[in-house]
């Protein structure tokens, strides 16, 4: 298996620190909104590679925080007149919704910063013990940047009096421009005690903190892959590292893994552009699978320009594999192993490299169609097309409704209460040998643009 690794900007095999296992952290939400496209993108990106991952036969330890202490989240409690936990569990359990919606595995570990606020204190401890931070007047503890030598080596960014870490810290009391908040004093509002200030923790001190509290092992790196958004690599990925470079004289990944941004009609998903789409909206129109196959098809680091023109055709194309699935509905699954699979992983094997692995898909689908219109009791390709669409569930997420159910996402229940029914009296109807009035039902549900498919399992139905 290789990987682009953001640091080298080469795609490397990867060959992790333990054999035969793989740990993976990477930066979750900050939990004072909504979740939207550029969240699900990356979980999505950072899901696929656990599967991937576990499809080679390596024992995934996967890490995603929660970031449930910062700026935002306080600025948001005063405007809505909540304590912490009530605004922080809201937006938590929306984000697990959304990306449970999205078929997103939930990692095993999800740490939380305030349940790590002592992890961060002590590291924070350790780097001014060994020079390597400093307290101000105010309270405030700064990473002294010049101390670290090897500062920047992740970004490769040369810094200068302008950047924009500098103009968003600027203290008169900081020795360098370019050092960065570890701890921060309030006078009053939600902080912590401690022995250099009452205050809140930066940023880019939890997931340092976490990473060595729950993943980290003895050797040259913590952790094999640390994971996240482009706009990641520098302040955030880059401070983290030389917090645990220093406090612990390792680096803090092997290899570094950043997804692109989405944009949508062209422009960059922003707040301050007012164009940040909620997922939770996109979920009211399109069902998660739908969302799901659209933001994976392209190369998780390109950028991403989201539209619902392209969102519209995307869904023809997964509707072509849930066609399939309907035509071989009723069947049992089976596990043989096909070329296609082998094929689907060497694919994204090679960095994710998921549009060769939908075209593979494509293909697979159009060539079990075009031999079971040739001989629609071809045993070989219904076995194999089984084989392969589990596959598909389990590597890439797709395929796992019920393919009647699948076609049904968007009609209201008032609809689906009447075609229930309807179905209802007409299998009454035919078990009464009344074919007439099970005919005529059948007629009242065309009217609809229904059409019902009887099998063992009973009878479905999808909107035309």
């Amino acid at each position: 298996m290789t990987i682009y690794d953001s640091v080298s900007k080469t795609k490397r095999p990867f060959e992790p620190i333990t054999a035969g296992k793989a740990t993976l952290y990477v930066c979750g939400p900050t939990v004072y909104d909504d979740a939207h496209l550029g969240h699900a993108k990356s979980a999505l990106v950072f899901d696929l590679l656990v599967r991937v991952l576990k499809a080679n036969g390596l024992d995934v330890t996967f890490a995603r925080n929660i970031t449930d202490i910062d700026d935002k989240i306080v600025k948001k409690m005063g405007e809505l007149n909540l304590s912490l936990e009530e605004l922080t569990q809201t937006y938590t359990k929306a984000y697990h919704r959304d990306m449970d919606a999205l078929g997103i595995m939930r990692p095993d570990i999800e740490p939380k910063a305030t349940e790590s606020i002592d992890q961060m204190i002590q590291l924070i401890l350790n780097l001014i013990d060994k020079g390597y931070a400093y307290k101000t007047q105010d309270g405030d503890v700064y990473f002294d940047t010049q101390r670290d030598d090897k500062y920047l080596s992740i970004s490769h960014r040369i810094q200068d009096q302008d950047d924009t870490q500098s103009r968003i810290e600027a203290n008169s009391q900081k020795k360098n421009p370019a050092d960065f908040a570890l701890w921060k004093h309030f006078d009053e509002g939600l902080r912590y005690e401690t022995v250099f200030s009452a205050g809140r923790p930066g940023w880019h001190t939890e997931c340092a903190a976490m990473i060595n509290e729950h993943l980290a092992v003895e050797g040259p790196y913590a952790i094999d892959i640390h994971g996240g958004g482009a706009d990641l690599l520098f302040p955030h990925h880059e401070n983290e590292a030389a917090q645990h470079r220093c406090s612990s004289n390792q680096e803090l990944a092997k290899y570094w893994m950043h997804n692109g941004f989405v944009n949508i009609d062209g422009e960059k998903m922003s707040k301050s552009l007012g164009n940040s789409f909620f997922l939770k909206d996109a979920l009211k129109s399109y069902h998660g699978e739908v969302l799901r196959f659209y933001l994976s098809a392209t190369h998780y680091r390109s950028d991403f320009n989201f539209n619902e023109l392209d969102l519209k055709s995307s869904k023809k194309r997964l509707d072509k594999l849930y066609r399939l699935k309907k035509r071989l509905f009723g069947m049992k699954t089976t596990e043989e192993k096909t070329a296609f699979q082998v094929s689907l992983l060497e694919a994204l094997s090679d960095d994710l490299n998921m549009s060769k692995g939908l075209s593979l898909l494509d293909e697979m689908i159009s060539k079990a169609n075009e031999t079971l219109d040739i001989n629609p009791k071809d045993k070989l390709i219904k076995r194999q097309s089984l084989a392969n669409m589990a596959y598909v569930e389990k590597l890439l997420g797709f395929g796992l409704q019920n393919p009647f159910e699948y076609f049904q996402f968007g009609i209201n229940e008032e609809l689906k209460d009447t075609i229930n029914s309807l179905i209802k009296k007409r299998t009454e109807a035919k078990k009464e040998k009344d074919f007439t009035r099970s005919d005529a039902i059948r007629d009242e549900l065309i009217a609809l643009d229904i059409s019902i498919m009887d099998t063992a399992e009973g009878t479905f139905w999808e909107k035309n």
